[in-house]
């Protein structure tokens, strides 16, 4: 009587448990929705698959709870984190539909979905349940595996076929055949010419500067910045060094005090100096 008890009452640490982490998985989601920046909501995303897989585990579910960690949290989700990093992600992206009607088309798919996920919760049996033990009585991946191939099989198919499906979209949306042929150096210096802008070719980072890295902007012949030497990513990312008079003082300066500093260790002692001049 007390283990069936046990099974259909919540412990005071499951509910605090469920409580604060499912508050912060909520706020996580939503984080991953109104953030800005692609790397912000990634790694809130992530943060929510974590939260997600202790759920798994405190409810037994150990095999789903170190699937979570390991394949979603630990390869995809890292893996989208590092190529965002990485490639960059900018405002300057176009927001133009490429297919008409897509926004309606999904408004439409996310409301059929709800509709079958309340149709399913509501047609679930609540008033009986077998428990964790009955459940994961021969091992929770043996229990996992039954469930998955006899009960809930074409389920199981259903959503593998629409999780390749859309890998396969993916992979169309994504691939851009080119549809002309690729301008030569001189067609593109001829072009360049007729347009009156930048007839040279644009500068390379550093010029002028006092080293060529990427990441710094070359000089003008008055001394400033240009703007057209660096990269377009590096410079919406606020990625450029500073090159300006002040911070190249602040460089000299530095460079002097450390001399300096040179200087002073590298004087001989003057007893070497007398024992050199006796052996002469």
């Amino acid at each position: 009587m007390s283990a069936q008890l046990a099974a259909y009452s919540t412990s005071t640490g499951e509910a605090f448990q469920f409580w604060i982490l499912g508050t912060v998985a909520v706020i996580g989601a939503l984080c991953t929705v109104l953030m800005k920046k692609a790397v912000h909501s990634a790694l809130c995303l992530a943060g929510t698959m974590i939260i997600l897989a202790v759920f798994y585990l405190a409810n037994g579910a150990y095999f789903l709870g170190v699937v979570q960690i390991v394949v979603y949290t630990g390869a995809i989700m890292m893996l989208f984190l590092f190529v965002v990093m990485l490639v960059g992600v900018t405002a300057a992206d176009s927001l133009k539909e490429t297919i008409q009607g897509q926004r309606w088309l999904a408004l439409v798919c996310g409301l059929g979905f709800g509709t079958l996920l309340f149709a399913g919760i509501g047609n679930a049996s609540i008033k009986e349940f077998d428990g964790l033990g009955t459940a994961n009585a021969n091992g929770n991946v043996e229990g996992l595996a039954a469930l998955i191939f006899t009960k809930y099989v074409f389920a199981f198919e259903i959503t593998g076929a629409l999780l390749i499906t859309a890998a396969v979209g993916a992979m169309v949306l994504t691939h851009r055949e080119r549809t002309e042929r690729a301008k030569t150096q001189r067609e593109l210096s001829e072009q360049r010419v007729r347009e009156g802008k930048h007839l040279p070719p644009l500068p390379a980072p550093g010029v002028y500067a006092r080293h060529n890295a990427v990441d710094i902007a070359g000089l003008l012949p008055d001394g400033t910045p240009s703007e057209l030497t660096v990269n377009k990513t590096l410079r919406e990312r606020g990625q450029i060094r500073d090159v300006s008079p002040e911070a190249l003082n602040d460089l000299k300066a530095l460079e002097r005090r450390a001399e300096e500093r040179l200087e002073r260790t590298d004087v001989e002692p003057v007893s070497l100096k007398r024992t050199e001049e006796a052996s002469k």
